[in-house]
């Protein structure tokens, strides 16, 4: 039987910023290979850590912890964390959600050279 995935991770670092390319549809039963990836290169605060989402279809709320638990982590390290590429559905998602404030979505803000914008403290 052909298994067809769901969801795919891919990392790509080049010493200075690690890029997490999520596709797919990021649900519980995604969960652990995502944070796999994460827990390698979260503590890493000296290179930026940047997600791009252009691919993603779908996001539960196993994913979105996931998304909030980093912006903690990096937060608290005062290390980079960006968002690239956020589809239209998961943003109006985040939105509902509450999490949309801390994040701006680096590529749709083109005066923003630097790391994601945090426009308030994450409790």
């Amino acid at each position: 039987m052909n298994a067809i995935r769901k969801f795919t991770v891919y990392k790509q670092s080049n010493g200075k910023e690690n890029i997490i390319y999520l596709s797919g549809e990021l649900d519980l039963s995604a969960a652990s290979e995502l944070a796999t990836v994460l827990d390698s290169v979260v503590h890493k605060g000296n290179e930026i850590l940047t997600l791009d989402l252009k691919e993603l279809r779908y996001i539960d709320s196993t994913g979105i912890g996931m998304i909030v638990s980093v912006l903690k982590v990096r937060a608290a390290m005062k290390a980079a964390f960006r968002i690239h590429h956020i589809p239209a559905k998961i943003q109006r998602l985040f939105e509902l959600t509450g999490i949309a404030r801390y994040l701006v979505d680096r590529e749709d803000q083109s005066q923003n050279k630097g790391v994601t914008e945090r426009k308030e403290e994450i409790i």
